[in-house]
């Protein structure tokens, strides 16, 4: 069957959004030789959570999209306001349009929190947001992880941190557990707002990048816990077991505080004073996030 107008006009649409988008912005690796200007189809299938030939007759017009793939695709093709309303259009869906959600401001850090994390000076704390973003953080917390001041703000997610940088990968002796663990987390929030447009970016990213990721995603694993046992193989201390307690907000901002902790006596509790030692002599001057917040 020969294709509408309408429906080659949104083939026409969608070849030309796919076409202008930049690889890196929506995570994706790219290499010197890569020769397809803006995305290929089989990356905006993977964003989009879709099979490549569903999105290949969408694109040919042979198939009529459903709203939720047509909502799908706004997300991982990053349309605004008027593009989306444009692609509803064109694709014969006004009935099912959705309301535009109102953007959120950008994550600051509760003044509370903020309070907890400076008084907290010889253990590792971080403040974590709205899907597992990392708002705030301490001076021991950079001798553990990494200089989260280093990272740009768009990315300074821990899930993301956990899946792509390499030193953080390796300082976790139980990767996996552990990675699999902040994935369920963030599949927990992903129930109560399905429709988190910076969530969904978040996943698309992770989804193209590394296997395991798709593989704990899909599982719907959900995971609430406030505490745990962490182990870690540190590059200057050796290897450290700490205590992980999580303490959320009272508001609905989705922040919680994280500590690492030792047994006071034991050898974690050494290298953890030894690194902390060493964080205090080295440091610069506090210096101001991205965010808002300081480094403490």
């Amino acid at each position: 069957m020969k294709p509408s107008a309408d429906a080659r006009t949104l083939g026409t649409f969608l070849k030309a959004r796919r076409a202008a988008l930049d690889p890196r912005d929506c995570g994706l690796p790219t290499t010197p030789d890569r020769r397809v200007t803006g995305l290929r189809r089989e990356e905006v299938a993977l964003l989009a959570a879709i099979s490549v030939d569903y999105y290949t007759r969408l694109e040919q017009g042979r198939v009529r999209a459903s709203a939720a793939v047509l909502d799908t695709l706004s997300r991982a093709l990053r349309l605004d306001e008027d593009q989306q309303s444009y692609l509803y259009e064109v694709a014969g869906r006004t009935d099912s349009r959705p309301r535009h959600r109102a953007r959120r401001p950008a994550q600051q850090v509760r003044p509370a929190m903020l309070r907890l994390l400076t008084q907290l000076t010889e253990t590792p704390a971080l403040v974590l947001g709205r899907r597992l973003d990392v708002l705030a953080w301490n001076r021991s917390a950079v001798a553990l992880y990494t200089d989260f001041a280093a990272v740009p703000a768009d990315r300074r997610n821990y899930l993301r941190l956990m899946f792509t940088d390499p030193a953080i990968r390796a300082l976790h002796r139980e990767w996996a557990h552990d990675a699999r663990d902040a994935v369920a987390a963030v599949r927990m929030e992903a129930g109560a707002d399905p429709d988190d447009p910076e969530l969904a970016r978040l996943v698309g990213d992770l989804t193209l990048r590394d296997a395991d990721f798709s593989t704990w995603w899909a599982e719907h694993r959900v995971n609430s816990a406030t505490y745990g046992t962490k182990h870690y193989r540190h590059p200057l201390v050796g290897d450290l077991t700490l205590d992980c307690d999580t303490w959320s907000g009272a508001d609905d901002s989705g922040q919680r505080l994280m500590v690492l902790t030792a047994e006071p006596g034991s050898p974690s509790h050494d290298a953890l004073r030894i690194l902390t030692a060493w964080t205090a002599e080295h440091a610069a001057d506090p210096e101001p996030t991205g965010t808002g917040t300081r480094t403490l």
